[in-house]
């Protein structure tokens, strides 16, 4: 008679740590398509909207356009809607392995919630880092070729019984485009890929509070995009006080070289506008940590 004698598995050395769930992280976020593919859609839309918005303002500038004008901004102009899209990853980062489950055996293998947390934080930060570096800094070049040689869209004297028909004056060529070495340029270029990193944690703190998916992609981008366009309609007298705070314009004043506003709507600056975006990111990620650790999978 034949015994048979089971074999077990090798004792375990060590305690799993932080550098283990990091590996583990990072084979989860490049093993999966659907975050291949928002990464590249975040990238097509974001470059492309830019360049196609670069090309049309290269055709369409006057005169008195000139003083407000923005090389930086008006090339990384995609960026309003390539925020719409890098949320997605950052709900589904999170949220997608309650959606299948899988948010169980990462935890049976890490317990230590807190590193699970922190490593997934991590790994997706620097994804989302890369990728808006990635269009920030391409949009800006393809906006550049755009700005360097610009004809003026003015028109001279109307024709005499012609009231609809204005004869162009003679072309003016300007030179509107900038270089990094430019004060403030790479400081807005740099920031263009912070705001989206940024808008992209936003939708991964939010995705750990609410732990839905599409609940976490539309709270994300009621705060970013909806409450932008709520603000338009407030009397000016709210307007002056309230607009310094809505996330998109206190972060997007850090991907430009003129406050948005401009004298109108006193802004804050650059960082500090930067920092209160930043500040919602924050709340929304210790908010979902502490019910990470709380909160059964």
């Amino acid at each position: 008679m034949t015994t048979l004698t089971a074999v077990g598995l090798p004792p375990a050395k060590g305690r799993a740590g932080f550098p283990g769930a990091l590996r583990s992280e990072w084979t989860k976020i490049r093993s999966v398509r659907s975050t291949t593919y928002t990464l590249l859609a975040t990238a097509i839309v974001t470059i492309g909207i830019s360049t196609l918005f670069a090309w049309g303002q290269s055709g369409h500038l006057g005169q008195g356009d000139l003083p407000n004008f923005d090389p930086v901004r008006n090339s990384m102009f995609g960026i309003v809607f390539g925020q719409l899209v890098i949320v997605v990853i950052g709900a589904m980062t999170l949220s997608g392995e309650y959606t299948t489950g899988m948010i169980r055996t990462s935890l049976s293998a890490m317990p230590r919630r807190g590193v699970v947390f922190g490593a997934k934080l991590t790994v997706f930060t620097l994804v989302a880092l890369v990728t808006g570096l990635f269009c920030s800094f391409t949009s800006f070049f393809i906006g550049q070729t755009f700005f360097n040689d610009v004809t003026l869209q003015d028109f001279g004297p109307v024709k005499p019984g012609s009231p609809d028909l204005p004869v162009p004056s003679a072309p003016v060529h300007v030179h509107l485009s900038t270089t990094l070495g430019a004060p403030h340029v790479l400081q807005a270029v740099i920031g263009g890929g912070l705001y989206l990193a940024v808008s992209s944690l936003l939708a991964f703190g939010l995705a750990a509070l609410l732990r839905h998916t599409a609940g976490a992609i539309t709270a994300a981008i009621a705060l970013l995009f909806v409450t932008f366009i709520m603000t338009q309609f407030l009397p000016h007298d709210w307007a002056v006080h309230v607009d310094k705070w809505i996330p998109f314009l206190a972060g997007s004043q850090i991907w430009g070289t003129h406050k948005l506003g401009g004298d109108a709507v006193p802004m804050l600056s650059a960082w500090a506008g930067f920092a209160v975006f930043t500040g919602y990111a924050a709340i929304a990620i210790i908010g979902g940590a502490a019910l990470f650790r709380k909160r059964d999978a």
